[in-house]
């Protein structure tokens, strides 16, 4: 609470004039070590004014300066005797009310934050302690989600308690939740204990020499698809039957349970892939991968069961399409990839071919100059400077001085004729 300031001191240094230098004098002792007191202050570029009311204070001569230095005890002696108050601390506190000792703060927050992280890193779940250790990418986050180490301190305990069910065998994300924490939403996208867990399980599969790509190992939640991705690797299923996975004549060997047949498209569900993963008849075999579902039913069409094992993307990869590419190149496959040539269709064949090591299937510069050749003649609809290949650094330079875009299903007559070879 501010107390009234006597009246003498009031003028000596209350006036509003003085407002600056007595917030630089604060400030002096805000950033004063509390394990030390301040014994000199050192001021420049003051205004006559206040030069001459520090004169006053101290008992010096006045005269034109622009500096002084101030002995912080002599100058408490003299508030002392003068009746004025305690110290110079005291003196400010009377007129603008108290001092915090802000670098005294900053240590005990600290020490705070210390004994929070080696107590959870002492008792926490392996994951947890890991995920602490990192503390480049841990401590921001937990200090940005928590705000201060009590509401950090309950954080920590969620999210190790829900980080010690994991890897769960396809258990929904709203059961772990409700199991967990009491609370079937607090998983939910942006919630922060599902941000912590996230970030934990992202670190635990790349210092487990996880194939996860480069987009999934922000500290930020990422977008909804790689969310439910990431949340599928650790067991964990979030809207289970959206975008099921397309596909045609997968072979499975010979125990596994099937509900598809030979030459018909069928789906799998992320639901299915993660509950009871299938074992693949594909190791050293052509898999071939698509972006387009009309490439799938096409095929069906003209080969049925004698086409080659096809894949479908569906567009950029969603949760099951992922899961389904990473059981297949777990299991031996050659996987082969074929797109749409516009911008778009070029960002996901980076992608496939980065995260699973696909090989370009017909998706070529030379190839793209063979469609463009009887392709209807229409104005430019590609846009300038698009997307460069990653795997045929022409590419781009053909797509951009052709401009024009050609869909997978375009070219479908050449893609069935490597389909129609199973190898």
């Amino acid at each position: 609470m501010k107390t009234s300031p006597d009246l003498r001191l009031q003028r000596l240094l209350g006036g509003p004039e003085l407002d600056a230098l007595r917030q630089r004098l604060r400030r002096r002792f805000e950033l004063a070590d509390a394990e030390q007191s301040l014994s000199s202050v050192h001021l420049s570029n003051l205004a006559p004014v206040e030069y001459s009311a520090l004169c006053q204070l101290t008992g010096r001569p006045s005269r034109i300066a622009r500096s002084m230095t101030l002995d912080i005890a002599d100058l408490d002696a003299r508030l002392r005797a003068a009746g004025l108050a305690n110290s110079l601390q005291d003196a400010l506190e009377r007129l603008d009310g108290p001092i915090v000792a802000k670098a005294s703060l900053r240590k005990t927050l600290s020490a705070q934050w210390s004994a929070l992280t080696t107590s959870a890193s002492d008792e926490g779940s392996p994951l947890l302690r890991a995920w602490l250790q990192n503390t480049a990418t841990s401590m921001p986050l937990l200090k940005r989600l928590g705000r201060d180490p009590a509401g950090a301190n309950q954080l920590l305990a969620a999210t190790d308690t829900v980080l010690r069910r994991l890897p769960e065998e396809g258990l929904p994300r709203s059961q772990l939740a409700a199991e967990t924490l009491g609370d079937a939403h607090a998983l939910d996208p942006g919630r922060p204990v599902a941000t912590l867990v996230l970030s934990a399980w992202r670190l635990h599969e790349r210092t487990g020499g996880s194939q996860e790509d480069e987009a999934t190992t922000e500290t930020g939640d990422g977008t909804e698809e790689r969310v439910r991705e990431v949340w599928s690797r650790a067991g964990v299923l979030v809207n289970e039957l959206a975008r099921p996975a397309l596909f045609l004549n997968l072979p499975a060997l010979p125990d596994t349970a099937r509900t598809w047949l030979p030459g018909e498209p069928a789906y799998l569900s992320l639901r299915q892939l993660v509950r009871k993963p299938y074992s693949w008849a594909v190791d050293g075999r052509n898999v071939y991968v698509c972006e387009n579902p009309n490439i799938v039913a096409i095929v069906a069409d003209r080969l049925g069961a004698d086409s080659a094992p096809l894949v479908c993307t569906d567009g950029m990869p969603a949760a099951a399409q992922r899961f389904l590419l990473d059981q297949l190149a777990a299991a031996g496959a050659r996987l082969h990839y074929h797109g749409d040539y516009d911008w778009p269709g070029i960002g996901i064949g980076n992608h496939v071919m980065r995260t699973w090591q696909a090989i370009p299937w017909r998706f070529g510069y030379r190839d793209y100059l063979a469609a463009v050749m009887v392709a209807p003649t229409r104005p430019r609809d590609l846009a300038l400077n698009g997307v460069e290949a990653l795997w045929d650094k022409a590419l781009h330079t053909a797509m951009d001085t052709q401009g024009l875009a050609i869909p997978e299903e375009a070219v479908v007559s050449t893609l069935i004729d490597d389909l129609s070879h199973k190898v």
